[in-house]
Protein backbone atom coordinates (compact mmCIF):
# COMPACT_ATOMS: atom_id res chain seq x y z
CA UNK A 1 0.00 0.00 0.00
CA UNK A 2 1.37 3.62 -0.73
CA UNK A 3 1.97 5.68 2.11
CA UNK A 4 0.16 8.92 2.25
CA UNK A 5 1.51 11.75 1.44
CA UNK A 6 0.92 15.48 1.40
CA UNK A 7 2.43 17.86 -1.54
CA UNK A 8 3.63 21.64 -0.41
CA UNK A 9 4.88 23.81 -2.89
CA UNK A 10 6.73 27.24 -2.72
CA UNK A 11 10.19 28.87 -1.43
CA UNK A 12 11.39 26.77 1.08
CA UNK A 13 12.28 29.73 2.60
CA UNK A 14 8.18 30.78 3.24
CA UNK A 15 7.62 26.76 3.85
CA UNK A 16 10.06 26.99 6.82
CA UNK A 17 9.13 30.28 7.96
CA UNK A 18 5.82 28.47 8.61
CA UNK A 19 6.28 25.43 10.56
CA UNK A 20 3.18 24.92 11.39
CA UNK A 21 2.21 23.33 8.29
CA UNK A 22 4.91 20.87 8.40
CA UNK A 23 3.55 20.30 11.96
CA UNK A 24 0.19 19.85 11.19
CA UNK A 25 1.05 17.71 8.52
CA UNK A 26 3.27 15.71 10.50
CA UNK A 27 0.32 15.17 13.47
CA UNK A 28 -1.70 14.20 11.01
CA UNK A 29 1.16 10.83 9.55
CA UNK A 30 1.41 12.11 6.42
CA UNK A 31 4.57 12.18 3.91
CA UNK A 32 5.69 15.81 3.76
CA UNK A 33 6.71 16.18 -0.16
CA UNK A 34 8.07 19.88 -0.83
CA UNK A 35 8.54 21.20 -4.61
CA UNK A 36 10.84 24.28 -4.27
CA UNK A 37 12.87 26.41 -7.08
CA UNK A 38 16.38 25.06 -7.41
CA UNK A 39 17.78 28.61 -5.55
CA UNK A 40 16.84 26.93 -2.43
CA UNK A 41 18.76 23.51 -2.83
CA UNK A 42 21.51 24.06 -0.55
CA UNK A 43 19.73 25.42 2.59
CA UNK A 44 16.86 22.55 2.30
CA UNK A 45 20.01 19.89 2.10
CA UNK A 46 21.25 21.39 5.10
CA UNK A 47 18.32 21.91 7.15
CA UNK A 48 16.58 18.80 6.39
CA UNK A 49 19.41 16.77 7.55
CA UNK A 50 19.07 18.86 11.01
CA UNK A 51 17.21 16.93 13.31
CA UNK A 52 16.74 20.04 15.47
CA UNK A 53 15.42 21.97 12.15
CA UNK A 54 11.44 21.79 11.69
CA UNK A 55 12.20 20.81 7.48
CA UNK A 56 13.40 17.71 9.36
CA UNK A 57 10.08 16.40 8.93
CA UNK A 58 9.98 16.34 5.40
CA UNK A 59 10.31 13.44 3.36
CA UNK A 60 11.32 14.52 -0.11
CA UNK A 61 12.33 17.83 -1.81
CA UNK A 62 11.64 18.01 -5.70
CA UNK A 63 13.95 21.05 -7.18
CA UNK A 64 12.82 22.73 -10.13
CA UNK A 65 14.07 25.39 -12.43
CA UNK A 66 12.95 28.37 -13.57
CA UNK A 67 12.61 32.21 -13.47
CA UNK A 68 9.88 33.90 -10.94
CA UNK A 69 9.55 36.60 -13.62
CA UNK A 70 9.01 34.18 -16.40
CA UNK A 71 5.72 32.42 -16.95
CA UNK A 72 4.79 29.06 -16.87
CA UNK A 73 9.19 28.53 -16.46
CA UNK A 74 8.13 26.27 -13.19
CA UNK A 75 5.48 24.21 -14.71
CA UNK A 76 7.17 21.35 -16.61
CA UNK A 77 9.42 20.26 -13.78
CA UNK A 78 6.86 20.80 -11.02
CA UNK A 79 4.89 17.83 -13.28
CA UNK A 80 7.48 15.84 -13.50
CA UNK A 81 8.42 15.59 -10.41
CA UNK A 82 5.14 14.93 -8.87
CA UNK A 83 4.62 12.36 -11.68
CA UNK A 84 7.25 9.96 -10.57
CA UNK A 85 5.64 10.48 -6.65
CA UNK A 86 2.20 10.04 -8.15
CA UNK A 87 3.34 6.31 -8.74
CA UNK A 88 5.09 6.26 -4.97
CA UNK A 89 2.58 8.00 -2.46
CA UNK A 90 -1.24 8.44 -2.10
CA UNK A 91 -1.39 12.09 -2.71
CA UNK A 92 -4.20 13.67 -0.27
CA UNK A 93 -3.67 16.95 -0.47
CA UNK A 94 -1.76 19.34 -2.22
CA UNK A 95 -0.95 23.40 -1.15
CA UNK A 96 1.15 26.23 -2.37
CA UNK A 97 2.59 28.22 0.46
CA UNK A 98 4.07 31.24 -1.36
CA UNK A 99 3.49 32.90 -4.82
CA UNK A 100 6.06 31.05 -6.85
CA UNK A 101 4.12 27.99 -7.70
CA UNK A 102 0.69 28.66 -7.41
CA UNK A 103 -0.40 28.11 -10.82
CA UNK A 104 1.34 24.40 -11.20
CA UNK A 105 0.12 23.66 -8.02
CA UNK A 106 -3.50 24.49 -8.79
CA UNK A 107 -2.74 21.59 -12.27
CA UNK A 108 -1.58 19.51 -10.04
CA UNK A 109 -4.76 19.39 -7.56
CA UNK A 110 -6.74 19.43 -10.95
CA UNK A 111 -5.36 16.32 -12.09
CA UNK A 112 -5.39 14.79 -8.40
CA UNK A 113 -8.82 15.79 -7.88
CA UNK A 114 -8.22 17.41 -4.58
CA UNK A 115 -9.43 20.82 -3.37
CA UNK A 116 -7.62 23.70 -4.62
CA UNK A 117 -8.53 27.56 -5.69
CA UNK A 118 -9.58 26.30 -9.15
CA UNK A 119 -8.18 26.46 -12.47
CA UNK A 120 -8.89 29.88 -12.65
CA UNK A 121 -8.22 31.40 -9.96
CA UNK A 122 -4.95 29.70 -9.61
CA UNK A 123 -3.81 31.09 -13.34
CA UNK A 124 -5.66 33.79 -12.27
CA UNK A 125 -3.88 34.92 -8.93
CA UNK A 126 -0.72 34.53 -10.28
CA UNK A 127 -1.37 37.31 -13.18
CA UNK A 128 -2.33 41.31 -13.37
CA UNK A 129 -3.25 41.46 -16.22
CA UNK A 130 -5.54 38.56 -16.08
CA UNK A 131 -6.90 39.87 -13.04
CA UNK A 132 -7.87 42.58 -15.09
CA UNK A 133 -9.42 40.61 -17.82
CA UNK A 134 -11.19 38.40 -15.72
CA UNK A 135 -12.51 41.33 -12.81
CA UNK A 136 -12.94 44.48 -14.80
CA UNK A 137 -16.09 45.71 -12.16
CA UNK A 138 -13.23 46.12 -9.66
CA UNK A 139 -10.10 47.34 -11.63
CA UNK A 140 -8.85 50.39 -12.20
CA UNK A 141 -8.57 51.61 -16.12
CA UNK A 142 -5.54 49.73 -17.62
CA UNK A 143 -3.85 48.63 -20.33
CA UNK A 144 -1.61 45.61 -20.92
CA UNK A 145 1.70 45.88 -22.83
CA UNK A 146 3.24 42.88 -24.23
CA UNK A 147 6.66 43.14 -24.85
CA UNK A 148 6.80 43.56 -28.37
CA UNK A 149 4.68 46.22 -27.72
CA UNK A 150 6.59 48.61 -25.78
CA UNK A 151 8.45 50.37 -28.40
CA UNK A 152 5.24 50.95 -30.37
CA UNK A 153 3.25 52.17 -27.56
CA UNK A 154 2.22 55.75 -27.58
CA UNK A 155 3.22 56.92 -24.15
CA UNK A 156 1.74 60.26 -25.09
CA UNK A 157 -1.52 59.57 -24.83
CA UNK A 158 -1.76 58.07 -20.88
CA UNK A 159 -3.27 60.51 -18.90
CA UNK A 160 -0.79 60.74 -16.03
CA UNK A 161 -0.06 59.79 -13.15
CA UNK A 162 0.11 56.15 -13.89
CA UNK A 163 1.36 53.32 -11.90
CA UNK A 164 2.74 51.20 -14.06
CA UNK A 165 3.21 47.13 -12.99
CA UNK A 166 5.23 43.84 -13.97
CA UNK A 167 2.71 41.19 -14.32
CA UNK A 168 4.32 38.35 -12.96
CA UNK A 169 6.71 39.80 -9.90
CA UNK A 170 5.46 40.00 -6.50
CA UNK A 171 6.36 42.17 -3.15
CA UNK A 172 5.91 45.75 -5.20
CA UNK A 173 9.11 44.67 -6.84
CA UNK A 174 8.94 46.51 -9.86
CA UNK A 175 5.98 48.54 -9.06
CA UNK A 176 6.11 52.58 -9.70
CA UNK A 177 4.13 55.35 -10.12
CA UNK A 178 5.20 57.18 -13.41
CA UNK A 179 3.85 60.83 -13.73
CA UNK A 180 4.45 61.80 -17.40
CA UNK A 181 5.92 60.05 -20.98
CA UNK A 182 9.25 60.46 -20.19
CA UNK A 183 8.94 58.75 -17.39
CA UNK A 184 7.28 55.89 -18.27
CA UNK A 185 9.40 55.25 -21.41
CA UNK A 186 12.22 54.92 -18.62
CA UNK A 187 11.01 52.94 -16.49
CA UNK A 188 9.84 50.45 -19.32
CA UNK A 189 13.40 50.60 -19.94
CA UNK A 190 13.90 48.92 -16.49
CA UNK A 191 12.26 45.88 -16.97
CA UNK A 192 13.24 42.52 -18.52
CA UNK A 193 12.95 42.13 -22.45
CA UNK A 194 10.19 39.21 -21.73
CA UNK A 195 7.78 41.26 -19.00
CA UNK A 196 4.94 42.37 -19.73
CA UNK A 197 3.65 45.28 -18.12
CA UNK A 198 -0.07 46.84 -16.83
CA UNK A 199 0.25 50.19 -17.18
CA UNK A 200 -3.19 51.18 -15.29
CA UNK A 201 -4.84 54.45 -13.13
CA UNK A 202 -3.47 55.30 -9.98
CA UNK A 203 -6.39 55.02 -7.71
CA UNK A 204 -5.92 57.34 -4.22
CA UNK A 205 -7.34 56.19 -1.14
CA UNK A 206 -6.12 54.20 1.99
CA UNK A 207 -4.91 50.61 1.32
CA UNK A 208 -6.81 47.68 2.43
CA UNK A 209 -6.51 43.59 2.35
CA UNK A 210 -8.96 40.78 3.01
CA UNK A 211 -7.86 37.59 4.10
CA UNK A 212 -10.88 35.13 2.85
CA UNK A 213 -11.19 31.52 3.66
CA UNK A 214 -13.39 29.45 1.50
CA UNK A 215 -14.47 25.30 1.39
CA UNK A 216 -16.70 23.88 -1.44
CA UNK A 217 -17.54 27.63 -3.03
CA UNK A 218 -18.65 28.89 0.38
CA UNK A 219 -16.82 32.17 1.82
CA UNK A 220 -16.53 30.96 5.99
CA UNK A 221 -14.13 34.27 7.20
CA UNK A 222 -13.08 37.23 5.68
CA UNK A 223 -11.51 39.87 7.82
CA UNK A 224 -10.38 43.33 6.35
CA UNK A 225 -6.36 44.71 6.98
CA UNK A 226 -5.60 48.05 7.03
CA UNK A 227 -2.73 48.71 5.24
CA UNK A 228 0.10 51.42 5.46
CA UNK A 229 2.54 52.23 2.32
CA UNK A 230 5.71 54.17 1.31
CA UNK A 231 3.80 56.01 -1.94
CA UNK A 232 3.09 58.98 -0.22
CA UNK A 233 6.54 60.02 0.01
CA UNK A 234 8.07 57.88 -3.37
CA UNK A 235 7.15 56.29 -6.36
CA UNK A 236 7.23 53.15 -5.44
CA UNK A 237 4.56 50.92 -3.00
CA UNK A 238 6.20 49.31 -0.38
CA UNK A 239 4.12 48.52 2.79
CA UNK A 240 4.67 49.53 6.37
CA UNK A 241 2.28 48.60 8.20
CA UNK A 242 -0.59 45.39 8.78
CA UNK A 243 -3.15 46.16 11.10
CA UNK A 244 -5.54 43.06 12.42
CA UNK A 245 -8.58 43.72 11.73
CA UNK A 246 -8.82 46.98 10.09
CA UNK A 247 -10.27 49.91 12.66
CA UNK A 248 -11.43 52.42 10.25
CA UNK A 249 -15.23 52.71 10.38
CA UNK A 250 -17.32 52.62 7.65
CA UNK A 251 -15.52 50.36 4.65
CA UNK A 252 -16.19 47.04 5.83
CA UNK A 253 -18.76 46.51 4.34
CA UNK A 254 -18.03 47.74 1.16
CA UNK A 255 -15.21 45.84 0.76
CA UNK A 256 -15.88 42.43 1.84
CA UNK A 257 -18.94 42.62 -0.80
CA UNK A 258 -16.54 43.44 -3.18
CA UNK A 259 -14.37 40.76 -2.20
CA UNK A 260 -17.24 38.29 -2.28
CA UNK A 261 -18.27 38.84 -5.49
CA UNK A 262 -14.64 39.65 -6.88
CA UNK A 263 -13.85 35.54 -5.34
CA UNK A 264 -17.39 34.49 -7.09
CA UNK A 265 -15.74 35.73 -10.33
CA UNK A 266 -12.76 33.68 -10.14
CA UNK A 267 -14.84 30.54 -9.64
CA UNK A 268 -12.63 30.29 -6.19
CA UNK A 269 -13.29 26.93 -4.59
CA UNK A 270 -10.81 25.93 -1.58
CA UNK A 271 -8.33 27.51 0.26
CA UNK A 272 -6.87 31.12 1.56
CA UNK A 273 -7.13 34.33 -0.34
CA UNK A 274 -5.28 37.82 0.09
CA UNK A 275 -6.33 40.14 -1.73
CA UNK A 276 -5.29 44.28 -1.79
CA UNK A 277 -7.96 46.49 -2.26
CA UNK A 278 -8.09 50.35 -2.56
CA UNK A 279 -10.69 52.64 -1.94
CA UNK A 280 -11.53 55.63 -3.12
CA UNK A 281 -12.78 59.17 -2.50
CA UNK A 282 -16.01 58.28 -3.64
CA UNK A 283 -16.26 54.88 -1.36
CA UNK A 284 -15.52 52.91 -4.73
CA UNK A 285 -13.10 49.92 -4.16
CA UNK A 286 -10.62 48.85 -6.44
CA UNK A 287 -8.68 45.30 -6.20
CA UNK A 288 -5.09 46.00 -6.76
CA UNK A 289 -4.04 42.25 -7.15
CA UNK A 290 -5.12 38.89 -5.09
CA UNK A 291 -3.16 36.01 -4.77
CA UNK A 292 -4.28 32.60 -3.67
CA UNK A 293 -1.54 31.57 -1.14
CA UNK A 294 -0.52 32.20 2.46
CA UNK A 295 -0.37 36.18 3.17
CA UNK A 296 3.26 37.54 3.13
CA UNK A 297 5.38 39.16 5.93
CA UNK A 298 3.70 38.50 9.61
CA UNK A 299 -0.14 38.22 8.76
CA UNK A 300 -0.71 34.94 9.57
CA UNK A 301 1.09 35.97 13.17
CA UNK A 302 -1.44 39.08 13.52
CA UNK A 303 -3.90 36.89 12.72
CA UNK A 304 -3.21 34.32 15.76
CA UNK A 305 -2.71 37.32 17.81
CA UNK A 306 -5.84 38.77 16.68
CA UNK A 307 -8.00 35.57 17.23
CA UNK A 308 -5.59 33.16 19.45
CA UNK A 309 -6.05 30.01 16.61
CA UNK A 310 -3.57 29.64 14.19
CA UNK A 311 -4.55 30.09 10.30
CA UNK A 312 -2.79 27.28 9.12
CA UNK A 313 -4.69 24.12 10.91
CA UNK A 314 -7.52 26.04 9.17
CA UNK A 315 -5.81 25.61 5.62
CA UNK A 316 -4.52 22.43 5.60
CA UNK A 317 -8.08 20.80 6.96
CA UNK A 318 -9.04 23.02 3.57
CA UNK A 319 -6.86 21.47 1.49
CA UNK A 320 -7.64 17.89 2.72
CA UNK A 321 -11.20 18.26 2.32
CA UNK A 322 -12.04 17.90 5.92
CA UNK A 323 -15.05 20.38 7.50
CA UNK A 324 -12.97 23.68 8.35
CA UNK A 325 -13.73 26.52 10.84
CA UNK A 326 -12.39 29.71 11.74
CA UNK A 327 -12.89 32.71 14.83
CA UNK A 328 -13.28 36.34 14.14
CA UNK A 329 -10.26 38.53 15.78
CA UNK A 330 -11.00 39.46 19.40
CA UNK A 331 -7.81 41.45 19.93
CA UNK A 332 -6.43 44.37 17.40
CA UNK A 333 -2.76 43.25 15.98
CA UNK A 334 -0.38 45.11 13.93
CA UNK A 335 2.90 44.47 12.21
CA UNK A 336 5.12 48.06 11.29
CA UNK A 337 8.28 48.09 9.31
CA UNK A 338 10.57 50.63 10.41
CA UNK A 339 12.73 53.15 8.00
CA UNK A 340 16.03 53.47 8.31
CA UNK A 341 18.80 55.33 6.80
CA UNK A 342 20.80 53.76 4.33
CA UNK A 343 23.85 52.03 4.85
CA UNK A 344 25.56 49.38 6.07
CA UNK A 345 23.34 47.40 9.10
CA UNK A 346 25.43 48.12 12.45
CA UNK A 347 22.73 47.17 15.53
CA UNK A 348 19.16 47.17 16.53
CA UNK A 349 18.26 48.25 19.65
CA UNK A 350 15.43 48.16 22.11
CA UNK A 351 14.49 49.54 24.83
CA UNK A 352 11.84 47.38 26.42
CA UNK A 353 11.58 45.28 29.57
CA UNK A 354 11.61 41.45 28.44
CA UNK A 355 12.46 42.23 24.66
CA UNK A 356 15.12 41.57 22.42
CA UNK A 357 16.04 42.06 18.49
CA UNK A 358 14.99 38.31 16.77
CA UNK A 359 17.98 38.32 14.65
CA UNK A 360 16.36 35.91 11.81
CA UNK A 361 17.73 36.91 8.23
CA UNK A 362 16.55 36.62 5.38
CA UNK A 363 16.30 33.16 5.66
CA UNK A 364 15.87 32.13 9.45
CA UNK A 365 13.07 30.69 11.44
CA UNK A 366 11.12 33.74 13.12
CA UNK A 367 10.35 33.08 16.68
CA UNK A 368 7.25 31.23 18.07
CA UNK A 369 4.85 33.52 19.57
CA UNK A 370 1.94 33.10 21.75
CA UNK A 371 -1.29 34.67 21.75
CA UNK A 372 -2.80 36.78 24.54
CA UNK A 373 -6.22 36.34 26.00
CA UNK A 374 -9.12 39.10 25.04
CA UNK A 375 -8.40 41.47 27.95
CA UNK A 376 -4.46 41.10 28.32
CA UNK A 377 -2.91 44.21 28.59
CA UNK A 378 -1.31 45.86 25.35
CA UNK A 379 2.12 43.70 24.79
CA UNK A 380 5.33 44.21 22.47
CA UNK A 381 5.35 40.42 21.30
CA UNK A 382 8.21 40.84 18.96
CA UNK A 383 11.23 42.66 17.11
CA UNK A 384 12.74 40.94 14.31
CA UNK A 385 15.54 42.15 11.70
CA UNK A 386 15.28 40.30 8.34
CA UNK A 387 18.77 41.08 6.99
CA UNK A 388 22.08 40.61 8.71
CA UNK A 389 24.72 42.32 10.38
CA UNK A 390 26.63 44.25 7.83
CA UNK A 391 24.07 44.12 5.18
CA UNK A 392 24.00 47.13 2.79
CA UNK A 393 20.25 49.15 3.65
CA UNK A 394 19.45 50.90 0.81
CA UNK A 395 15.79 53.00 -0.07
CA UNK A 396 12.78 51.27 0.02
CA UNK A 397 11.78 49.34 -3.91
CA UNK A 398 10.30 46.28 -2.69
CA UNK A 399 9.33 44.40 0.28
CA UNK A 400 12.74 42.81 0.51
CA UNK A 401 14.09 46.19 0.93
CA UNK A 402 12.87 46.27 4.47
CA UNK A 403 14.98 45.26 7.57
CA UNK A 404 13.12 45.92 10.89
CA UNK A 405 9.76 45.12 12.44
CA UNK A 406 7.94 44.70 15.19
CA UNK A 407 4.37 42.95 16.41
CA UNK A 408 2.28 44.16 18.33
CA UNK A 409 -1.21 43.56 19.91
CA UNK A 410 -3.95 45.21 22.38
CA UNK A 411 -7.50 45.06 23.60
CA UNK A 412 -8.60 48.34 21.26
CA UNK A 413 -7.37 50.14 18.98
CA UNK A 414 -7.15 53.12 20.56
CA UNK A 415 -3.93 51.44 23.25
CA UNK A 416 -2.88 49.54 19.84
CA UNK A 417 -2.24 53.06 18.19
CA UNK A 418 -0.77 54.54 21.61
CA UNK A 419 1.67 51.15 21.75
CA UNK A 420 2.67 51.90 18.55
CA UNK A 421 4.15 55.08 19.24
CA UNK A 422 6.22 54.05 22.48
CA UNK A 423 7.86 50.70 20.72
CA UNK A 424 8.58 53.30 17.72
CA UNK A 425 10.78 55.44 20.57
CA UNK A 426 12.00 52.00 22.04
CA UNK A 427 13.46 50.23 18.51
CA UNK A 428 16.31 51.97 16.65
CA UNK A 429 17.73 50.92 13.32
CA UNK A 430 21.84 51.77 13.18
CA UNK A 431 23.13 51.94 10.08
CA UNK A 432 26.97 53.33 9.38
CA UNK A 433 28.11 54.79 6.00
CA UNK A 434 30.69 52.07 3.62
CA UNK A 435 33.65 54.04 4.44
CA UNK A 436 32.89 54.45 8.31
CA UNK A 437 34.52 52.23 10.74
CA UNK A 438 32.53 49.58 12.57
CA UNK A 439 31.86 50.04 15.70
CA UNK A 440 31.54 54.04 15.33
CA UNK A 441 27.95 53.98 16.69
CA UNK A 442 27.98 50.76 18.45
Amino acid sequence: MKPDAFVLTGSFLVICRAPLYLQELSRRGLTILVVTPSVWREQALVQTADPDHPASAITEVAFVDGDVNTENSFTAGVISSVRDWRERYAIRGVYAVGETLVEPTGLLADALGLPSPGLRATRACRSKYLQRWYLPEFSPASTVVPPARRQSFDADAVRYPVVVKPTGRHSSSGVETVADAAELRAQFGSYLPHETVLVEEKVAGQEFSVESLVQDGRLFFASVTRKETTESGTRCFVELAHSVPNDIEGVDDVILDANRRMLEALAFRNGIAHAEWRVAASGRPYLMEVAARTPGDGLSILYLLATGVPLEPAIVRIALGEPADYPAPRRYARQVYLEHEPGLLADVTVDWPGIVPQWVGEGGLWPEIEPGAPEDPPALRAVLVTKDPGDLLGPLHSSDDRAVSFLIDAPTAAELDELELRVRQAVRVHTLSPAEPAGARM
